[in-house]
């Protein structure tokens, strides 16, 4: 808990030092309604005004001057492979269509927004770069983690270098899933089977996202991973939930962030 703002850390991502990180809930915001209350989505319906302000909490959260929330920089999300390398903060109001920023440059705070997909958070041991990617399922099939990691590599961070933390998102006893994609899984690569299970609806199964998206990251050959397993659609007082809203029909919903920066040595 930082303050009346709360994050979840992780102990992976602590250990290298030159780094500051957090996952973090819906708490400590001053949005309403369903967007109640530290809802950071500028894609949302809520009033702008409010998602600045709390931008600007996590922000101060994180330990950098709580007026500069344009310097939280986050992506126009699109479920794709997409990752943007940033050597400057983004312009205020510039939200890039992809799934992963990258950056080298100290104090650049690098995050990704969801309710329900997964967060993942990477930090180079040796302090060389940090990146945050947004992983869905139609990105954690499409190569979102390995671009992440490509993309650090090019920035002299090399994948035996990197340590990563798969975040809080919907898990598997809450994400029930058509036999559709299933099959799209399996057709990629017939042990994707491993993280399916029978629902007790006919022709469905329950998906295990978080640690699918936790395969891929250590396929892509990283020095370690670490998995927070909260579940986002069950933890309605820590977190917003897509498919929660959805589910009852609400007209909107908050995004939480997770967001990574290195620090001036």
């Amino acid at each position: 808990m930082m303050g009346a703002v709360e994050a979840l850390s992780s102990n992976i991502l602590s250990e290298p030092g030159g780094v500051r990180h957090g996952f973090f809930t819906r708490q400590g915001g001053v949005s309403g309604g369903v967007y109640g209350s530290l809802n950071c989505g500028p894609g949302s319906a809520d009033d702008a005004g409010h998602v600045r302000e709390n931008r600007a909490r996590v922000m101060g959260a994180m330990g950098f001057p709580a007026d500069g929330s344009s310097r939280l920089n986050t992506l126009a999300q699109v479920h794709s492979a997409e990752v943007v390398t940033l050597r400057r903060a983004l312009p205020v109001g510039r939200h890039p269509k992809a799934d992963a920023l990258v950056t080298d440059v100290p104090d650049l705070v690098v995050g990704v927004l969801a309710a329900d997909c997964v967060p993942v958070l990477f930090a180079d041991t040796a302090g060389k770069a940090v990146a945050a990617a947004h992983a869905g399922w139609k990105g954690a099939l499409g190569g979102i983690i390995a671009a992440t990691v490509a993309a650090m590599g090019e920035l002299g961070a090399p994948a035996e270098r990197i340590v990563a933390c798969v975040g809080p998102c919907i898990q598997q006893q809450s994400y029930e899933v058509g036999g559709e994609l299933r099959e799209q899984f399996i057709h990629a690569d017939p042990r994707n089977r491993a993280y399916f299970r029978d629902s007790a609806r006919a022709g469905h199964f329950m998906f295990d996202l978080s640690e699918y998206v936790t395969h891929r990251v250590t396929a892509a050959g990283v020095a370690g991973v670490e998995r927070l397993e909260s579940d986002t659609y069950a933890s309605e007082q820590e977190f917003f939930s897509y498919r929660r809203a959805t589910h009852r029909g609400e007209s909107d919903y908050g995004r939480q962030v997770s967001a990574i920066a290195l620090l001036t040595s």
